[in-house]
């Protein structure tokens, strides 16, 4: 391993150390929001661009690092910005956030987790790279796959970076309007639960299988002929 890859290392992991020395995660919390929310509002009234910018650096690097908080970002992002521009500013900085940790997973650990897992990837590899979109869409509509988890893992396959980029960005459009809309009424949230309850994550499931029609069909087909 080079100095640069293992320079990257050293700070990702002092930065993953930092946040759970210092306990951050406290602040990503619903009752911490729901305190905040007023003065939050208002620093954005008064200084729009550096509240955008300062929230899409803090989602972009609680996603790249798989840190706790996503969920609640998502709530803050329609608090603060409404709920359509909430999930436009969450969208982007997910997004980017994924692609981050998409890239550190594929030119950093890549090597050392192919030797030991390669066998296991090379049907998955094969599957991502003939309908990866399809795979993808699906991935980020079920709620079933944790959204850290397909980062780290499609970083593993050969799927084209912008084929994860596309994917991911308009695989979580559903999810990340569901909370933006809940944090713009924010005072009638009480727990996390009540934002992904069982009817919205069975629409999420049912978009997800829609996303595999095209996969059924080619296979259905090619087995045909």
């Amino acid at each position: 391993m080079n100095k640069k890859k293992l320079l990257i290392i050293i700070v990702i992991a002092i930065l993953v150390a930092l946040f759970f020395y210092f306990d951050l995660g406290r602040f990503f919390t619903l009752e911490e929001l729901k305190e905040h929310r007023m003065q939050l509002v208002a620093f954005n009234a008064a200084h729009r661009v550096a509240m955008v910018a300062a929230f899409m650096a803090l989602y972009v690097v609680q996603t790249a690092l798989s840190l706790p908080g996503a969920a609640i970002l998502s709530l803050a992002a329609g608090a603060i910005f409404g709920a359509v521009m909430g999930t436009v500013y969450a969208n982007i900085a997910a997004t980017f956030g994924a692609t981050l940790a998409f890239l550190i997973t594929r030119y950093i650990l890549h090597d050392a987790v192919m030797q030991k897992f390669g066998l296991r990837l090379e049907k998955l590899n094969s599957e991502l790279e003939a309908r990866g979109l399809n795979y993808l869409l699906f991935l980020r509509l079920v709620p079933l796959f944790p959204f850290f988890l397909i980062n780290l893992a499609a970083g593993l396959t050969r799927i084209p970076l912008r084929t994860f980029v596309i994917g991911t960005m308009l695989g979580i459009i559903p999810g990340g309007f569901v909370y933006c809309n809940a944090g713009a009424s924010l005072a009638t949230v009480t727990t996390l639960r009540e934002v992904a309850s069982p009817r919205v994550l069975g629409s999420f499931a049912l978009l997800g299988l829609f996303a595999l029609v095209p996969v059924v069909y080619s296979k259905v087909k090619g087995t045909r002929a």
